[in-house]
């Protein structure tokens, strides 16, 4: 099956359209200059609409090259934001640690206080019974 180029065929469509005739328009102009300047007008009007294609092509890739810069900032600052909370975090988490290991100390340091007068006293409550048996 043979393919049909598209000039062939814009070529094809002007001369059925501009008849074999003279134009009333131009009585200068024949059926193959007319043919030919429809074939010019066609390939500048196919050159106009391939350059505004190609420029709302553009505009769209500059509008999500934007986008894209903007999503990946915001991206960032998110990153950025949530480190921080989480820098934050773990200083709380720190002190509390450090809160709770002195109230530790400091009981460790009251039990033991009181471990050790509790020892003294049954310590000197032996001594007095030993005192006592003595006698």
């Amino acid at each position: 099956m043979k393919k049909i180029t598209i000039p062939a065929l814009m070529l094809a469509v002007a001369m059925v359209a501009t008849g074999c005739k003279k134009a009333d328009d131009n009585p200068n102009m024949g059926p193959a200059q007319e043919a030919g300047a429809a074939i010019d007008n066609a390939g500048a009007n196919t050159a106009a609409a391939a350059r505004e294609g190609a420029e709302r092509v553009d505009a769209a890739t500059d509008r999500a090259a934007a986008n894209m810069e903007n999503a990946a900032e915001r991206a960032g600052q998110n990153i950025d934001q949530a480190t921080d909370r989480a820098g934050e975090k773990m200083r709380e988490a720190g002190a509390e640690v450090r809160q709770e290991s002195r109230e530790a100390g400091q009981n460790i340091k009251e039990g033991a206080s009181d471990a050790t007068a509790a020892t003294g006293r049954a310590v000197e409550r032996a001594g007095e019974k030993i005192q006592d048996a003595s006698k």
